[in-house]
């Protein structure tokens, strides 16, 4: 009874212990979770232990278990998918758009001042790697080479999510998580109206030559100030091209009930 007791008590401060790998962001949404092999020895515990702290927090539903796969951390916040009323609603009016666009403005500003403060070396790897096959996808496109708008987009949010990931708040973490799919969306949006304009695609691309260079620097207020005004400026670009569109259409309108008359 007492080694039962003892084994169930063990297992619930190893738990914990994983809990706050996954509070502190070392395990990110999403995030295979190392073999029982490797924790064990990263705990300093029996392989025994690790198994039943996995099982209990399989049953928190802080972790998914894949037959084949491994172990992996569960998104704490429910993503807004495809079929989301959010996603119909970001699909079929523009002004959605804008709305998403204020709120990356907000926590991506945030989570780039965490991530100069609070990153990692191997966080600051992971950034140095997305900002890296960025500029080098940039380059291929500059020189005709490449013109996969998706790409770019994947790309440009691989960069972001590993800033948000460096903030090690995991709050901010899960809920840029759950926006993923929406925010890959107003990514692909800026890409696709953006990046054919050279002039704009060469302000987003040194915007994210400052939010790296500052992040990777450590200058917290630096890094802050870049992303919210990445993000700001891409609003108001897009901005300007709905009005110009609009102003265009209405010209034509108006072409057309002259020569009417």
């Amino acid at each position: 009874m007492n080694t039962v007791k003892k084994s169930a008590t063990l297992s619930d401060v190893v738990a914990r212990r994983l809990e706050l790998l996954i509070l502190d962001g070392t395990l990110t949404p999403g995030k295979k979770i190392p073999s029982e092999r490797q924790l064990a020895e990263k705990l300093g515990v029996s392989r025994p232990l690790i198994r039943e702290a996995l099982k209990e927090l399989c049953g928190r539903g802080l972790v998914q278990t894949e037959h084949g796969r491994g172990s992996f951390v569960a998104d704490m916040v429910p993503a807004v998918g495809q079929e989301s009323p959010l996603a119909h609603l970001f699909k079929d009016h523009p002004r959605t758009l804008y709305d998403l666009l204020e709120v990356r403005e907000l926590l991506e500003g945030q989570a780039a001042y965490l991530a100069a403060q609070r990153g990692t070396d191997e966080d600051f790897y992971r950034i140095t790697q997305a900002f890296e096959a960025m500029e080098q996808t940039a380059e291929l496109r500059d020189t005709g080479h490449c013109d996969e708008a998706q790409m770019d987009a994947k790309l440009d949010h691989t960069f972001h999510r590993a800033i948000s990931e460096a903030s090690h708040n995991p709050v901010l973490v899960h809920t840029l998580q759950s926006l993923s799919q929406l925010t890959l969306n107003s990514v692909l949006a800026s890409v696709n109206n953006l990046y054919h304009r050279p002039e704009q695609r060469q302000q987003i691309n040194r915007h994210h030559r400052q939010i790296y260079n500052a992040i990777i620097s450590r200058q917290p207020d630096w890094a802050q100030k870049a992303a919210t005004q990445h993000i700001r400026e891409i609003y108001k670009q897009l901005q300007d091209i709905e009005l110009q569109e609009q102003r265009l259409i209405r010209a034509e309108m108006w072409s057309k009930d002259i020569n009417t008359d």
